[in-house]
């Protein structure tokens, strides 16, 4: 490998390095990691059976799917506010240890509290002072008020601090569950709902539109699923949890003989109460208090129980509604899957009736007698036209219709006239042929420098059968020319046959220089004007009748002499004209006529005719 190579080969790979690199860099960022402060406040209430009701709200596509997506939004909000009411009461019922930090800031709230209702108890008694208090005693009072006012404020704002201090610190659960309520209530109320509205979205035909639809509900069924899974595995935990508490509260009862007879196990009613008067009586106050305060808590355990009761039958309805869901997007998949396996089977009638049709058009043409090129031609025109057209429509039923017809047609129209100019100028070329102007086949004609005759006329094509040059010898060469039509436009033609037949031709002698010339080309001049009189006559008429222009009509059609020294003698040139189909009998004529002038001898110094 030379250096300069090695170089190149060096440069690229550092470039795709740095290409590589920019890709990894520029790559999606991951979703953020939640602060454990988000993830304990996530822990305290569980709010994924609205999220993840609000993450498949926008995939409902038909009305069946926005109702049932509307029913899981409401669901799933229901079920986040019974467990923010749960979470609130087993905070109540049991809060969490306070740490030494947060148990000083419970101490300073306290004080804080207390002080507030102490100044504001002086407010209160001021403000009464003020009312009673005679005009000399008014103006120190309402100052002591202002000042007690102030006061008011200021512990007002210690007491909000410790507050937050002790939410910070991990204190007052009750006051942190109440506000991630608030802001739950903020966020989900306060919003519109995510289920699309209006009409449902029209399906696209064609086999792939149907095979990016499948998948499209095929991932859909797949969330609608993983909701599902997740619904019923909430629904078993929140089982465990209640059949725990259940099995907790139960015992607490039987534990406590006045409370005994609400127990599951206890037989009657009477036998559970029996001395239960007596044995309140004998007991003192703090036993009293104690029982109380028992009951208190079962009662709020029983709330929680039946909570759990709520939670889980509105989550067995959500996980019905996703059932339901599935069952709709299910139904769905089925019939985008049938349209498409539908679309196949047009797809493989299509090319199944093109290769038949094929076949039986190449049947017919074997019994067709044609000349054997032309019938090969005619095959494959017939061939390429049936391939083209199957394939047309395979792909139409593929892709499906265009979405803007009008401005695909008018793209298409642009592109195959770009593409197919040459053709479409050859077919109007055809009609200006066919035309009074134009030509037949047998017509003698020039085209582009090639003279022949006319041999076939096609739609698109013109075929001569080539005779050279006017000054060769006329006789066909065998070889056929073939020419767009477009030269009947954008080029020129001569046609020899029709008006516009006639051309100059030359007659050329050399003559000795030891004889007088002056007779003999006076002899040739006559012999001209005898041969031509007629054509000379007829070319003038039609040239006249041809022109609109006064020069132009005066031209004439007279032979013309020329004589000029030449090595070995005088050359006499008579020009005259004659029609394009009797050039060559014309010429011979003349020359017959110019040996028999000249005495038809074999001098050495002899005429040299041409």
């Amino acid at each position: 490998m030379k250096r300069r190579q090695k170089i190149a080969v060096l440069v690229l790979v550092f470039l795709a390095l740095a290409t590589i690199y920019g890709f990894w860099q520029t790559r999606e960022p991951a979703a953020p990691k939640a602060s454990a402060q988000q993830a304990a406040e996530r822990a305290l209430v569980d709010q994924s059976p609205l999220t993840t009701a609000q993450q498949l709200a926008p995939l409902a596509g038909t009305h069946d799917e926005r109702r049932l997506a509307q029913e899981a939004l409401r669901l799933g909000d229901f079920d986040v506010d019974q467990a923010f009411d749960n979470a609130l009461r087993r905070a109540r019922l049991h809060p969490p240890a306070l740490s030494a930090e947060a148990k000083e800031d419970e101490a300073r709230l306290q004080k804080a509290e207390s002080l507030l209702q102490s100044d504001q108890d002086h407010v209160k008694q001021l403000t009464d002072q003020v009312a009673k208090a005679s005009e000399s005693k008014k103006d120190a009072l309402q100052a002591d008020l202002i000042q007690a006012q102030a006061d008011v404020e200021l512990v007002e704002d210690e007491v909000n601090d410790a507050k937050e201090d002790l939410m910070r610190a991990g204190g007052d659960l009750v006051d942190r569950i109440d506000a991630l309520k608030k802001q739950h209530e903020e966020s989900t109320h306060g919003t519109p709902t995510a289920v699309p509205t209006g009409p449902e979205p029209v399906e696209q035909p064609g086999v792939l539109h149907r095979a990016e639809q499948w998948k499209q509900l095929h991932d859909k069924q797949l969330a609608l699923w993983k909701a599902k899974g997740e619904t019923d595995a909430a629904i078993a935990e929140l089982t465990v949890k209640h059949n725990a508490l259940d099995a907790q509260v139960d015992a607490e009862k039987a534990a406590v003989p006045e409370l005994a007879h609400h127990a599951k196990g206890a037989q009657t009613l009477s036998s559970a109460v029996v001395g239960a008067p007596g044995a309140a009586a004998s007991k003192g106050q703090n036993a009293a208090a104690e029982l109380l305060k028992k009951t208190q808590q079962l009662a709020l355990n029983q709330k929680i129980l039946a909570a759990y009761d709520m939670r889980i039958d509105t989550k067995k309805q959500l996980s019905a509604v996703y059932g339901q869901w599935i069952e709709v997007v299910q139904a769905h998949q089925q019939q985008i899957l049938h349209r498409g396996l539908l679309g196949i089977v047009w797809m493989l009638g299509i090319a199944l009736v093109g290769l038949l049709f094929s076949s039986w058009t190449d049947s017919v043409l074997r019994r067709v007698l044609m000349d054997r090129r032309q019938l090969e031609s005619l095959r494959t025109t017939s061939r390429v036209s049936v391939q083209v057209l199957v394939l047309l429509l395979i792909l139409l039923v593929l892709f499906g219709p265009p979405s803007q017809l009008g401005t695909f047609l008018g793209l298409a129209g642009a592109g195959l006239t770009v593409a197919l100019k040459d053709f479409i100028v050859g077919f109007v070329g055809w009609f200006v042929l066919m035309g009074k102007h134009g030509m037949r086949p047998g017509d003698w004609v020039e085209i582009n420098g090639v003279t022949g005759e006319v041999a076939e006329i096609g739609p698109f094509h013109t075929v001569l059968l080539e005779t050279g040059n006017w000054t060769d010898s006329g006789h066909p060469t065998g070889r056929r020319v073939t020419f767009t039509n477009s030269f009947a436009i954008e080029g020129h033609y001569f046609n020899f046959s029709t008006t516009g037949q006639w051309l100059w031709d030359e007659l050329q002698v050399v003559l000795a220089p030891d004889k007088d010339p002056y007779p003999l080309i006076d002899a040739l001049h006559k012999k001209v004007l005898e041969v031509t009189r007629e054509t000379v006559q007829q070319a003038e008429q039609e040239w006249k009748n041809t022109t609109t222009s006064r020069e132009m009509g005066n031209l004439s059609a007279e032979p013309a002499i020329n004589v000029r020294p030449v090595l070995g003698g005088i050359e006499v040139a008579v020009r005259y004209v004659t029609r394009a189909n009797e050039r060559f009998a014309t010429k011979n004529k003349l020359n017959q006529a110019a040996v028999t002038l000249l005495g038809g001898k074999a001098e050495p110094a002899a005429p040299v005719v041409s």
